[in-house]
């Protein structure tokens, strides 16, 4: 099982936590990733909720599939970072759903892929929350304020999207086999108005990351280096955007770094 960065997790009362941060409604979709043997599923089917599980691990399926007759639970096998969760859920929703249906998303999810699992999660259209169990330096990242040691590409990103919670942690021997590192349980709720439009999602963040590469420089000579026009240019307009050219990216809020996306997209 330590192939897919697998650890199990089994105590009800931790798991019924995790079920609860969802503010779960009957009759609500949830798509689960990473069930493994299915004891969040069958949580998640005591409260009523659809669920659609995605598995990689063939070996797991068998009893995964075994609770189909507990409730209403569809298991997708395959890796959920090739699965298109939008084209999933859509056909079990009535067309007249518009604009698209509201869904969750929740999982213990492997570690390795946490970064590439939280940008599909937040791939417009965006769900209506967000619970992952994740290693607690990735939470504490998610969370962190501009100015700190963990604030960066990862918190510009998905703030500019959601309210970010950090819940609770959870020790190493809940699970099975215990892992190395620290885990926490995060929220993510999209706001009503993020800070980007869906056509930006994705620029946004190869802009971001584009400048936490060089986190370290001044801001004038980051974009500068992410954009490939002269400093001079770059600090006059950093000036007219009413933003510190000597300033570093670690301490620029999520606003800042979407009027800069902006700026950049009109060049």
């Amino acid at each position: 099982m330590r192939r897919l960065g697998q650890h199990f997790l089994s105590d009800p009362k931790i798991l019924g936590r995790i079920a609860d941060a969802l503010d779960p409604r009957p009759g609500e979709t949830v798509i689960e990733i990473g069930p493994g043997r299915g004891s969040l599923t069958a949580i998640l089917l005591d409260r009523g909720l659809k669920v659609m599980a995605i598995e990689k691990d063939r070996r797991l399926i068998t009893e995964l599939h075994a609770k189909r007759g507990t409730g209403n639970v569809n298991v997708v096998g395959g890796d959920a970072l090739k699965i298109d969760w939008h084209q999933l859920i859509a056909p079990t929703f009535p067309v007249s759903r518009v604009p698209f249906p509201v869904f969750k998303i929740v999982g213990n999810i492997p570690y390795y892929i946490t970064s590439p699992l939280l940008e599909k999660a937040l791939t417009p259209p965006l769900p209506e929350r967000v619970v992952f169990l994740v290693q607690a330096e990735v939470a504490d990242r998610l969370a962190a304020p501009p100015g700190t040691k963990t604030y960066g590409a990862l918190s510009v990103g998905v703030q500019a999207l959601c309210r970010v919670e950090k819940l609770f942690h959870i020790a190493p021997g809940a699970f099975r086999p215990p892992p190395k590192v620290r885990s926490a349980v995060v929220r993510l709720t999209p706001v009503a108005e993020p800070l980007i439009e869906p056509e930006e999602v994705a620029p946004f963040r190869k802009f971001v990351t584009a400048c936490f590469s060089r986190r370290r420089k001044q801001l004038r000579n980051v974009i500068a280096g992410v954009t490939g026009l002269p400093l001079a240019r770059v600090a006059d307009d950093l000036r007219a955007l009413g933003l510190d050219a000597a300033a570093r990216p670690e301490i620029l809020p999520p606003h800042a770094f979407v009027r800069l996306l902006r700026w950049s997209l009109q060049l």
